[in-house]
């Protein structure tokens, strides 16, 4: 594996042609709230984001906010995301994180790491979400486009999702931490593809030392 210096270099050369390559690149889940955010979050995951956008366009049309979903019945909620697939567990997820910012926040979402991985169910990933796009907070969101991506990249040493997060934080500068992230994102969507990546596609093949190149 290369030092982390290496790691460094090769990280920044990365981010200056991702950046070129998807200016647009950001999260692909339709809200107008922090809130609605973050359960549109909670039901991406294992489900595409454009399923998710239509879904949440029927859910938040009758809870908008974490005191009307705090209302609603286990059944109901489960009946409207039942498309985006593991609705019992997603549904009890949604409730009682809307339960509980209604209980402990006044219908707030709060804006640390620490208090957003506090409420019920939610990871880093989901509380990053959040903080990157509706507070402005730089932020590394490691999900599964992020962390296969990074793997084959060589960028970081480790799988475990966690891990990889703060050896991301570690090669780029903070201010540039949300922008890599849906740079590398955009890749694993859409060129870096899990089953079969469009290697002769990739404007980072260079700088690539994935084994299994697909050329």
């Amino acid at each position: 594996m290369n030092t982390l210096e290496e790691r460094r270099n090769r990280a920044e050369k990365i981010y200056e042609i991702l950046i070129k390559e998807f200016p647009d690149a950001r999260v692909l889940l339709d809200y107008e709230t922090p809130y609605q955010l973050l359960i549109a979050t909670i039901l991406a995951a294992q489900c595409t984001d454009e399923r998710v956008n239509e879904v949440t366009k029927v859910l938040f049309s009758r809870f908008p906010t974490p005191e009307k979903m705090a209302e609603a019945s286990l059944n109901e909620i489960e009946e409207i995301i039942k498309p985006t697939g593991f609705y019992r567990n997603k549904a009890k997820s949604v409730k009682n994180v809307s339960e509980t910012l209604v209980k402990k926040y006044s219908g707030n979402v709060p804006q640390s790491i620490d208090e957003l991985t506090s409420l019920p169910g939610i990871g880093r990933k989901t509380a990053n979400v959040v903080l990157g796009n509706c507070f402005s907070q730089p932020v590394i969101i490691v999900d599964t486009h992020v962390r296969r991506v990074s793997q084959r990249l060589g960028l970081v040493t480790t799988s475990d999702p966690e891990k990889i997060e703060f050896e991301l934080q570690e090669l780029i500068p903070k201010e540039n931490w949300t922008k890599f992230t849906y740079a590398l994102n955009f890749l694993g969507r859409y060129v870096c593809k899990a089953k079969k990546p469009e290697c002769e596609n990739c404007r980072v093949n260079a700088l690539c030392p994935y084994e299994n190149k697909n050329l």
